[in-house]
C-alpha cells in the first residue's frame, strides 16, 4: 500500500466530509484528492526529482505531500529556521527540484526548476483542471518522504521513509473511518517533523477533519480549539507547558470539546503533566513515543493508564505516569545490554524496535537495521514487569563521570521539581580529572531567585553526591528544537571549557 491508496480510500469512503481546514472554509476528501492530482500533473510535466516544501502549517503542505506521491517523487519538508548554508546544501542535493516556499532566496539555486509560493501553490492546485484519471500508483518501496533528523547532539541526517513504512504506521494504529463526523484535530507541530506527517495521514484515514494552526501560541491554540470545536490534539512538551501556564492565569477558559490530547517528541516534566491532568479532567491524555526513523509512534500510554497512575497509591503503578506506555500491537520492542543480549524487566539498556513501519534508513548511510530488522534507537530505557516502556534518554547524552554512567534525565527531573525552576537541562562537560563533569543549565520562574549552591544542595538531598551538578548556569531560555527537544550541543558550547 502507498500514500496515494490512502488518499483514494479517504475520497471514496468519506469523501463528502470536510477533511482539511476550517468548518467554514475547508476541503472535502474528494476535493483534497482532486487538487492533489492537479498539483501532481504540474510536477510530472516538469520532470521533477523532488518536491521541497519549506513553510508553516496550512493546506499547502498536505497538497504538496499527496501531489508528490501522485507524481512518484519524494517530498522533503525543510525547517525554515535552519542556517542558510544548511538549507542551500539540503536543496542542492535533491536533483531537479520543485520548491514550494515563500523564501525567494533559495529559488536561485541551479537545480530548482520551479519555485512557487505557498498561496500560489494552493491556488494552482485548486484552479487547474483535475487529472481525468488517477495517476499511476507508486510502488510501496519508493521513497515517499525525506526528513532531516533533529540533530540535538550532532549534525542532522536525512531519514528515508518509504510508502510502505508510512502506510504500515497508519494501518497499524488507526481504524479506517473510525472517527465521528463531528471530530476535528488541531495540528500545530511543524510540517518538517514526523508527527506532522503521521498526524495528517492517520487523521485523514480515520475521517477526522484536520485543522492547522499556522504559528503556535498558547492563546491562539486555545482560541482555535474553541472556535473549531476541536476534539483531538497533539502537542510537544513546550507547547503543553505554555498552554498549562495560560490556563492557570485564568484569562482563557479551558476547552470543553477536547476529548483526547496526545503529547510526545521530548520528555515532559512530571510537574507539567500533573497540572495538565488537573486542569483538563475530561480530556484523555496519550503519551506517544516514536522516532522519525520509525514513522512516528511505536509505544503509547493511554488515557486510562494516565488516570490510574495519577490516582494510584501503588508506587509501581504511579511510576507509569513517567513511562511512554506499551508497544503498538504491530511493533516489537526489546531492551538490550552492551553485548546485544535482551535485558530482564527493570534493567536499563538500549531500546530496539522492529515492525513494518520501522524504516531505519538514512540517505547518507543506507539501512542501519540489523539482519532481523531490528533498529537501535540510541535511546536508553527499561521495560517493567507489565511491559511498560520507560525512556531514560539518548545514549549519546549519558554522562560518564569518574567511570559512573549518569543519566541527565534523572537530575533534570529533580531540578524541575524545585519550586523556583521553570526548565532545566543537564549535560556532560569535558574534564581532565573526571572525564566529564555535570553541568546544569536552569531557567527560573519569573520573579524567582536562586543560587548555584542552593540548587546543588537541592539535588544532593535527593540524589547521591556523585550526581550533584559540578556547575550551575542560569539562562533566560534553554535552546530547543521547534519540537521541544533540548539542543544539548548548544548548551555545551556555552559551558566554560577546561584550559
Amino acid at each position: 500500500m502507498n500514500l496515494l491508496t490512502l488518499l483514494d480510500m479517504v475520497a471514496a469512503g468519506h469523501g463528502d466530509r470536510l477533511a482539511l481546514g476550517t468548518a467554514q472554509n475547508g476541503l472535502t476528501g474528494e476535493q483534497l484528492r482532486d487538487q492533489a492530482y492537479a498539483g501532481a500533473s504540474q510536477v510530472t510535466a516538469q520532470d521533477i526529482d523532488t518536491v521541497v516544501f519549506m513553510g508553516e502549517n496550512g493546506p499547502a503542505f498536505p497538497l504538496a505531500l499527496f501531489a508528490a506521491a501522485a507524481a512518484g517523487v519524494p517530498l522533503l519538508p525543510l525547517n525554515y529556521r535552519l542556517a542558510r548554508e544548511q538549507l542551500h546544501d539540503a536543496v542542492a542535493r535533491q536533483g531537479r527540484t520543485l520548491l514550494i516556499s515563500d523564501d525567494t532566496a533559495l529559488a536561485g539555486l541551479g537545480n530548482v526548476v520551479r519555485a512557487i509560493g505557498l498561496r500560489d501553490w494552493t491556488e494552482l492546485c485548486a484552479g487547474h483542471p483535475p487529472t481525468p484519471t488517477a495517476p499511476v500508483q507508486p510502488d510501496p518501496d519508493e521513497v515517499a518522504v525525506l526528513l532531516l533528523t533533529s540533530g540535538t547532539t550532532a549534525a542532522p541526517k536525512s531519514a528515508v521513509l518509504r510508502h510502505r513504512h508510512l502506510a504500515a504506521y497508519v494501518l497499524g494504529s488507526v481504524e479506517f473511518g473510525g472517527a465521528d463526523a463531528d471530530e476535528a484535530v488541531i495540528v500545530s507541530v511543524p510540517p518538517y517533523h514526523i508527527a506532522a506527517v503521521a498526524n495528517l495521514l492517520s487523521n485523514l484515514y480515520s475521517g477526522r477533519r484536520v485543522v492547522y494552526l499556522e504559528t503556535f501560541t498558547a492563546t491562539a491554540w486555545l482560541e482555535t480549539v474553541a472556535a473549531e470545536r476541536v476534539t483531538h490534539a497533539m502537542l510537544v512538551p513546550t507547547m503543553l507547558a505554555r498552554i498549562v501556564d495560560e490556563l492557570e492565569r485564568g484569562d482563557t477558559p479551558a476547552p470543553t470539546t477536547l476529548r483526547s490530547l496526545s503529547y510526545g517528541g521530548a520528555r515532559l516534566p512530571s510537574t507539567v503533566l500533573e497540572r495538565a491532568l488537573t486542569l483538563l479532567p475530561g480530556t484523555g491524555f496519550v503519551n506517544a513515543y516514536g522516532l522519525t526513523e520509525t514513522s512516528s509512534s511505536v509505544a503509547v500510554l493511554g488515557p486510562e493508564d494516565h488516570r490510574r497512575a495519577l490516582d494510584s497509591e501503588d508506587p509501581d503503578v504511579r511510576a507509569r505516569l513517567g513511562s511512554v506506555g506499551r508497544p503498538l500491537p504491530s511493533v516489537a520492542i526489546e531492551i538490550r545490554d552492551e553485548a546485544g543480549q535482551p535485558c530482564p524487566p527493570g534493567a536499563i539498556g538500549m531500546i530496539y524496535v522492529k515492525g513494518a513501519q520501522v524504516a531505519g534508513e538514512y540517505r547518507e548511510s543506507g539501512p542501519v537495521t540489523d539482519a532481523d530488522g531490528w533498529f537501535a534507537t540510541r535511546d536508553e530505557g527499561h521495560l517493567d514487569a507489565e511491559g511498560y516502556l520507560f525512556v531514560r534518554g539518548r545514549a549519546d547524552d549519558t554522562i560518564i563521570r569518574g567511570g559512573e554512567n549518569i543519566a541527565p534525565a534523572e537530575i533534570e527531573a529533580v531540578l524541575q521539581r524545585h519550586p523556583d525552576v521553570r526548565d532545566a537541562a543537564v549535560v556532560g562537560i569535558p574534564d581532565e580529572e573526571w572525564g566529564q563533569r555535570i553541568g546544569a543549565f536552569i531557567v527560573l520562574k519569573p520573579g524567582a531567585s536562586a543560587t548555584e549552591d542552593g540548587m546543588r544542595a537541592f539535588v544532593r538531598q535527593r540524589l547521591r553526591s556523585s550526581k550533584t551538578p559540578d556547575a550551575v548556569h542560569f539562562l533566560d531560555e534553554l535552546p530547543h528544537t521547534p519540537t521541544g527537544k533540548v539542543l544539548r550541543r548548544e548548551l555545551l558550547a556555552q559551558a566554560p571549557q577546561p584550559a
